[in-house]
């Protein structure tokens, strides 16, 4: 009997399909088991041949986790914005976002073919409204909260000013951009504007002048790791160093938190190494 793989590939992919059998149901009879792939960004029609060896690898592991009696959810989803998907639907002609959901219909295809052991319930698309609405929520949250030292925690930025109104900036504890010191009294004699420009100040979310990756051909701003050698990894155009008034998040005032948290993680020495040196957390002082 010749063996038709295509025909068996296919029924079984749909049988696992229709019966859902890699869905992650709640079970506190057994250990959960979380397996998360770094999500592909669909800016072209397809697969790109280094994707699958690192799914294949997590696949391997969430099958033996499962067969281990663990509850593994293994869910995938599509980072679906941003320069490449921009990019690629201007090289085509077309509108992102038809151009988006038609590359990460056939990506569905392709990771299927595979026989990846997804939970397709658990799909996420940055690019859905559904999805992107939370990120939303958390930066408001973000602009609405000032990070207090003491209690190494976000606190609501209405706190902050319930202190200037009765202290001024004595003894406040907060992340903040620069040192600001005022009385009470000064702080009630602020315009509506100067409380705004002062509350910027410590917001973790915070509107500030950052020296950026400028490229003019692309008209937008690139992360460090999309240029090289001084021009944009996507195109080769020329990257320029520009001051931008632009969001920006007070990340580094977690640093403390984040190097705190690495020690009571599972990791390997060197993926902690890798991450402090990362975080990059520094003391000292400033001179001008």
């Amino acid at each position: 009997m010749e063996y038709n793989h295509k025909e068996i590939e296919a029924r079984w992919q749909q049988y696992w399909r229709d019966n859902k059998i890699y869905k992650a149901e709640i079970d506190s009879a057994r250990p959960k088991f979380y397996v998360l792939d770094m999500f592909p960004y669909p800016s072209g029609a397809g697969l790109h041949v280094g994707h699958p060896l690192g799914y294949i690898a997590s696949d391997i592991f969430s099958r033996y986790k499962r067969l281990c009696g663990f509850n593994v959810l293994h869910p995938m989803g599509y980072d679906a914005y941003g320069l490449p998907a921009e990019q690629y639907a201007i090289q085509t002609g077309q509108h992102p976002e038809k151009t988006t959901m038609q590359n990460i219909a056939r990506y569905r295809e392709q990771l299927d073919k595979i026989g990846f052991c997804y939970d397709w319930d658990r799909e996420v698309k940055t690019c859905d409204p559904k999805f992107y609405k939370w990120t939303q929520w958390a930066f408001m949250k973000m602009v609405e909260s000032y990070y207090d030292t003491s209690l190494e925690k976000a606190m609501p930025i209405t706190e902050l000013v319930k202190h200037f109104e009765s202290c001024g900036s004595e003894g406040i504890s907060a992340a903040c951009s620069e040192e600001l010191s005022f009385s009470a009294d000064e702080w009630m004699a602020m315009s509506a504007k100067q409380k705004s420009d002062t509350l910027m100040n410590y917001r973790i979310a915070y509107l500030g002048n950052t020296m950026v990756n400028w490229c003019p051909e692309l008209g937008t701003v690139l992360a460090n790791d999309e240029v090289s050698e001084g021009l944009s990894v996507r195109g080769g155009y020329p990257v320029e160093q520009k001051l931008m008034y632009q969001w920006c998040l007070r990340v580094s005032a977690y640093a403390k938190r984040l190097l705190d948290g690495l020690d009571t993680i599972d990791w390997t020495d060197s993926l902690k190494e890798t991450q402090r040196n990362w975080i990059g957390r520094s003391e000292g002082a400033e001179m001008h």
